[in-house]
């Protein structure tokens, strides 16, 4: 698809000029897990802790990295030694930002996998027109190959989220082609890169449950067509994957070491940046509801450093109940119940699969423990697939990106990427708004954007004198010594209430759209 690889030729050079741009720790921690997997024997791997950065994903992702240090040490073989902590010569540098841009290659497939799927869906009014086709594969190549978030996270930042979205998409993309057991397989891939993604495996469960497993011979769905040899092949080859990854490990009996490393429990309700999501909210009602208690005499707690300190630690809250872990996950299971049961009920096609595996990252997002910031994209990129389906869902997906994208602004905090992040943002905002509003005929005007109402629009410009008062005002008052977290604090309570009336905002129509078609 020649748009999907113009977009892509573009994109590179992009993230090639952001070489040199600042990283995070995340830089050494992928440094040290080459380190590891090139310098121990397998049976060391999940023990090692030279670094306080220990190996914590899947064994497909450690095998990835095995896999990447092979060719580091032709760049530089002394970023393979455990003992060289926060190495980073020019020649470890660009292999690793150059390691992340080569395996974006996944995801462009992925997008054109998808985008020649969808060929005949995007042009079945106008069949003669093969420029709405070539317009809408420009168009979605631009919002996720261009991702703003994608850009920053992966290619300032530091880590390989891009090459893992590939798999996803690829992994939906078969799922709507009806290529279930494909779909299967790559999604028990995927989850042996990067457990996160177990978020949004019970859309997974139950799309396939229901029309793969209780489907009869004419394709419709009967709770006596249940076929055990389905869910059999199913699982067997689901199994087959997790047998390859854990394998080795089941053998060297080191199943509990890895699991261990990769749900560590012993961390507070929330990220050191609070990601803007529903407990960003209850923490910021808790702390004006303790700084009004203690003017009044009526509380005695201090909670200053505790919730505003930007530490990664548990906590208590001093006037709303505290919140254990078992409370986030109860809170996130009710939140995707809804769309699991009219999804088995009244689906009718795959396009409820996807709706279903947006509102579970939305689940997990506003209410799972110790929420990062970056997981925002687990809802924003597979959103981007549904912005042709409805003028609803290109408005929804235009509040949750400009509202998510600008969350993780605090991941970039050096002075030398400010304007980095503002120009990126500010050019895929308007490119999103100017060509989603072009694919449905909605302008620009003064009362509002594109495709937005008038208090949508509000509230996104709204964004803009935030960042001038956190960026340039704020460092001018002495408060800026006394509440180095306000800032912080404000883009996660500002943003949250963006993503919630996006989650609230699609829910809506999701479940509305399921009762019309189950008609």
């Amino acid at each position: 698809m020649r748009e999907v690889w113009q977009v892509s030729l573009a994109v590179s050079c992009i993230k090639l000029l952001l070489i040199p741009s600042y990283h995070s720790t995340d830089f050494e921690v992928h440094r040290n897990w080459l380190a590891i997997t090139f310098s121990r024997p397998l049976e060391q791997w999940y023990y090692e802790k030279t670094s306080e950065w220990t190996l914590d994903y899947p064994p497909f992702f450690a095998w990835f990295e095995y896999f990447l240090a092979k060719v580091a040490y032709y760049f530089d073989k002394d970023m393979l030694r455990l003992e060289n902590l926060n190495y980073a010569s020019e020649a470890t540098v660009l292999f690793q930002r150059l390691s992340v841009i080569v395996t974006d290659f996944i995801l462009v497939l992925a997008v054109n996998k998808f985008c020649n799927f969808m060929k005949s869906s995007w042009t079945e009014s106008k069949s003669s027109d093969s420029s709405v086709y070539s317009n809408k594969a420009l168009v979605l190549s631009i919002l996720i190959l261009c991702n703003f978030g994608l850009l920053i996270v992966d290619h300032i930042h530091f880590q390989y989220n891009g090459f893992m979205f590939g798999i996803l998409i690829w992994s939906m993309t078969c799922m709507l082609q009806n290529q279930v057991i494909w779909a299967a397989i790559w999604f028990a891939v995927l989850l042996n890169f990067k457990h996160i993604y177990l978020y949004i495996a019970p859309a997974y469960f139950i799309y396939l449950l229901r029309h793969y497993c209780f489907k009869s011979n004419d394709g419709s769905f009967q709770r006596s067509s249940f076929s055990p040899f389905r869910l059999i092949s199913l699982g067997l080859v689901v199994i087959y994957v997790f047998a390859l990854s854990f394998g080795p490990f089941l053998y060297l009996k080191q199943v509990p070491q890895v699991l261990s490393r990769l749900f560590p429990f012993k961390r507070g309700l929330c990220h050191a940046y609070w990601a803007p999501n529903f407990w960003a909210l209850y923490n910021f009602v808790d702390k004006v509801l303790t700084m009004i208690g203690s003017r009044l005499h009526f509380t005695t707690g201090a909670p200053s450093a505790v919730m505003t300190g930007g530490l990664v630690q548990e906590f208590h809250h001093v006037v709303l109940p505290s919140v254990p872990p078992v409370a986030t996950l109860i809170a996130t299971l009710l939140s995707i119940v809804p769309v699991m049961y009219h999804m088995w009920v009244t689906s009718k096609g795959p396009e409820s699969f996807v709706r279903a595996t947006v509102l579970c990252a939305f689940g997990s997002y506003l209410f799972g423990w110790h929420v990062h910031e970056k997981a925002i994209l687990l809802i924003i990129l597979p959103l981007c697939l549904l912005v042709f389906n409805k003028k609803e869902d290109a408005s929804i997906f235009l509040i949750l990106s400009t509202t998510g994208h600008y969350s993780l602004f605090p991941l970039l905090f050096t002075q030398a990427e400010t304007m980095t992040k503002i120009v990126l943002m500010l050019t895929y905002s308007v490119c999103a708004f100017s060509s989603l509003g072009y694919i449905y005929n909605s302008c620009w005007n003064w009362k509002s954007l594109p495709l937005l109402n008038s208090l949508e629009s509000v509230y996104i410009i709204g964004l803009i004198p935030l960042e001038l008062w956190n960026s340039a005002i704020f460092p001018l008052f002495n408060i800026s010594k006394k509440f180095p977290f306000l800032p912080l604090m404000l883009i996660s309570v500002y943003c949250s209430v963006g993503v919630i009336y996006s989650w609230v905002k699609f829910y809506k129509i999701t479940l509305l759209d399921t009762k019309m078609k189950s008609q």
